[in-house]
């Protein structure tokens, strides 16, 4: 099953191999594939966000019991780097609640996404909804790497640990394990841009299955 691309590198590395391996990926001009939909919540207890409030009215994310997104080293001690950071662990917990909710218009996803990121992040919600999928399990993301283009843009590499994730059946709530494999790992790659209200939003997000970078 081809889909199209998700330039929305973080969005749904939680979404259960199932989905992921077993419906196939797209090809973009990077040759990155698996494109997900990630997730963090500014609210929920695994979130990585810091500490410090902001300007920004935020949406209120949580993320259901048996659903965890864990951000290890997910803080630099730079400022800046950290609250690039912390919105694109939002921007994970906000698409996976919007799976796990079954709501593609989630006000959350329009906060942290913007442009063609955000078009791709609500189809890829809107799919896997359609498929009668829902996921459950612990997600890890890992080895951030950020870089400050300048005051408004911005770009990060990370990783994600998709083993213990898995699909769930929404009517029947069976959950769908999967056996753990080298494209268990996701290498992501985003690009980020700060709105009015200081939020860094993904504007670009390419994901690649398998990479060397994030593989054990």
């Amino acid at each position: 099953m081809k889909r199209r691309p998700l330039p929305v590198a973080a969005a749904l590395a939680a979404t259960a191999a199932l989905l992921l391996t077993a419906c196939g990926s797209g090809d973009d001009s990077s040759k990155d594939n698996d494109k997900i939909a990630g997730a963090d919540t500014g609210d929920t207890e695994t979130s990585a966000s810091p500490d410090a409030t902001d300007a920004a009215s935020r949406p209120r994310v949580t993320l259901p019991d048996d659903l965890s997104d864990n951000f290890e080293s997910w803080k630099t001690g730079d400022t800046t780097q950290d609250a690039v950071l912390a919105d694109v662990a939002r921007r994970v917990d906000a698409t996976n609640y919007a799976i796990t909710e079954g709501n593609a218009k989630l006000p959350a996803l329009s906060f942290y996404y913007s442009g063609t990121a955000l078009a791709d992040a609500r189809d890829w919600v809107e799919s896997i909804v359609k498929e009668g999928y829902s996921i459950t399990g612990t997600n890890r993301y890992y080895n951030p790497k950020v870089d400050v283009f300048d005051s408004s843009s911005a770009g990060v590499v990370y990783c994600e640990d998709q083993s213990k994730a898995y699909a769930k059946d929404r009517k029947s709530n069976k959950v769908h394990k999967t056996a753990v494999t080298s494209n268990s790992y996701v290498l992501y790659t985003a690009r980020l841009e700060k709105d009015k209200q200081g939020v860094w939003q993904t504007t670009k997000l390419t994901s690649q299955r398998g990479h060397k970078s994030c593989t054990p």
